[in-house]
């Protein structure tokens, strides 16, 4: 007996599909132009739910399983589980096909997104089929994107109410794009929490000078293999990032204080005030007394 399969219509489901002529013309405001959402829903307890797209979509599609758990494959290749806090971004143009587990369905909200900067927004997801790990303190918002989104669309399809829905999908796709380019695959949450834990020893000792060899020892790893990891995380080298913490620390002193700039640079643990006001003026665009004189909020 085959396995029955349902494409849409479970209990309790939400759905919403803006018309396309409405977001033909919403899609020229600069503020809807760049991403914007087009469907919208909640499929919860999905038994049976089924999708095939042998030409894939139009748009990039993203499910976030908040219970339950499912599969889908990408291009007719690897099949992929995608269990409770995990998320998967189809780009367009990919043929895929997903489903619910019949023995444990899932719960998933989804999105279909489209824009001039989808693909920006979505950097790394085209490289890559496995779904990506969602921080706990995270899954809250995304739901709570979703629900905004949902409730005010709801209300009528005004210019006011999609511009203000692209703005939460933005928040959503950074969200997304965040955890993707965090290296969390394989041994996910612990390597994480290696990275967390690197950035507290960091904040924590800005007021003296630690080296290379101490954060990788502090992380527990070899110093090629840390700082190839860090670099992935941040986009910066270890000490490039920890002086660029040093320098925003400068900058609530010069804010909040009245201490001189050699009792700053001391402070920070740079003996050398010059070599302190050149670092700072590179990575801030401005020397530490025009940053003191400009006039803030």
């Amino acid at each position: 007996m085959d396995t029955l399969r349902k494409s849409d219509g479970f209990q309790s489901q939400k759905i919403i599909v803006l018309p396309d002529h409405i977001m033909k013309e919403a899609a020229q405001h600069p503020l809807v132009h760049p991403l914007h959402v087009t469907d919208i829903g909640y499929f919860p307890r999905a038994l049976h739910h089924y999708r095939e797209r042998p030409e894939g979509s139009g748009a990039y599609i993203v499910m976030y399983c908040v219970e339950g758990e499912g599969w889908y494959r990408l291009n007719g290749n690897k099949t992929y589980r995608l269990l409770k806090g995990q998320v998967v971004v189809i780009p367009p143009g990919t043929p895929h096909e997903y489903a619910s587990a019949e023995n444990h369905p899932w719960s998933i909200y989804w999105w279909h997104m489209k824009g001039a900067h989808a693909e920006v927004f979505f950097e790394g997801y085209s490289d890559t089929a496995e779904p990506t790990v969602i921080a706990v303190d995270k899954s809250r918002q995304i739901v709570e994107l979703f629900q905004e989104s949902y409730d005010l669309l709801q209300k009528g399809y005004t210019l006011n109410h999609i511009i203000h829905v692209a703005q939460l999908t933005g928040h959503l796709a950074a969200i997304l794009r965040l955890a993707q380019l965090q290296p969390q695959r394989g041994h996910q949450q612990q390597r994480k929490h290696d990275m967390d834990e690197t950035l507290r020893y960091m904040t924590e000792h800005l007021e003296r000078n630690v080296s290379l060899k101490e954060l990788a020892a502090a992380a527990n790893l070899s110093i090629p293999h840390f700082t190839s990891r860090f670099k992935e995380a941040t986009g910066y080298s270890p000490i490039d990032y920890y002086l660029r913490l040093k320098i925003q620390l400068a900058c609530q002193h010069l804010d909040l204080t009245g201490q001189s700039i050699k009792e700053i640079s001391h402070r920070l643990g740079f003996q050398d005030p010059y070599y302190f006001s050149r670092l700072f003026k590179k990575i801030m665009g401005k020397s530490p007394s025009e940053y003191r004189d400009t006039r803030k909020g």
